[in-house]
């Protein structure tokens, strides 16, 4: 199995080509971004992409911001995906990952809103996952897991920093087993979250060794699994971002890390981990 890394645009709102240059240089293959408001920027955009030959993930927001709308409805919702699609297949994406819905919405709700959504990539003919973000679907594990059951052919996309923040733990004992999600998982959005937060300040201080851990073992147990279901690649996107994530000192505002180079780190680091996960596995294969 092949490990793919995409280059995460969120913060950086330079025109696309500037840092896929830089992207590429750090060992990633390709962007991973929000589809463009209009047809006229998605197609500027998919014009770097194609000259580049570069692949995207495309991310469709829907009923607002990251916060929904409130009030929006899952009809509204399943509407911006529709426009989110149209543009998208201007730039021929790898697949969509889906930021939608509303955590206020019972699991039953967000059964309804991720199966239509379901009909309408198929429909486009594109592939789509759900990711787990707070304040949106799936915003809880335990949510999550209901809504597996009731949704046998949906695939999502991990972000296990939120579930840390909104359990307000690392899921590591023994009860929270979540091999219903991982077995589901298509793509993963690598930050390290903390119980406190959704970001630590930086992934690698050993202070916040025991989470890094943690969502190391997640994402092991995602490419193990993939591995056994048959993916030829598996793609992450180290998504470290700013919007209150990035620390900062008090008073002055100032970082306290570069983004990218939060990024590059963790791109490195899962590199050679996925690499070892792999290399073991195998082993263990020609020993069996």
């Amino acid at each position: 199995m092949q490990f793919e890394l995409f280059r995460t645009l969120w913060g950086d709102n330079r025109q696309w080509d500037h840092p896929l240059a830089e992207a590429r240089t750090a060992g990633f293959v390709g962007l991973e971004a929000r589809i463009p408001p209009t047809l006229s920027q998605a197609r500027t955009c998919a014009t770097i992409l194609k000259d580049e030959g570069a692949p995207y993930i495309a991310i469709a927001m829907t009923g607002g911001g990251v916060i929904p709308n409130q009030s929006a409805t899952v009809q509204e919702h399943l509407d911006d995906l529709h426009g989110a699609v149209e543009r998208a297949l201007l730039m021929q994406p790898r697949f969509i990952t889906i930021l939608g819905g509303n955590d206020r919405w019972p699991a039953n709700q967000q059964v309804e809103f991720m199966a239509q959504a379901q009909d309408i990539c198929r429909a486009a003919q594109v592939p789509c996952c759900f990711e787990t973000h707070r304040s949106r679907i799936l915003a809880t594990p335990w949510v999550t897991l209901d809504v597996i059951a009731q949704l046998p052919s949906a695939l999502f996309t991990a972000d296990i920093s939120h579930w840390v923040v909104c359990c307000e733990r690392l899921l590591n004992d023994p009860a929270d087993d979540l091999s219903a999600f991982v077995e589901r998982v298509h793509h993963i959005q690598a930050r390290v979250g903390y119980d406190q937060g959704p970001q630590a300040p930086h992934p690698g201080a050993p202070e916040y060794a025991s989470a890094l851990h943690f969502h190391q073992s997640i994402w092991q147990q995602i490419w193990q699994s993939q591995q056994a279901r048959g993916y030829t690649t598996t793609t992450m996107t180290p998504e470290c971002g700013p919007d209150g994530y990035l620390h900062t000192l008090p008073f002055t505002n100032m970082p306290v890390a570069d983004l990218w180079s939060l990024n590059v780190w963790t791109g490195q680091t899962e590199r050679e981990h996925f690499q070892h996960v792999m290399s073991n596995t195998d082993n263990k294969k020609e020993l069996g």
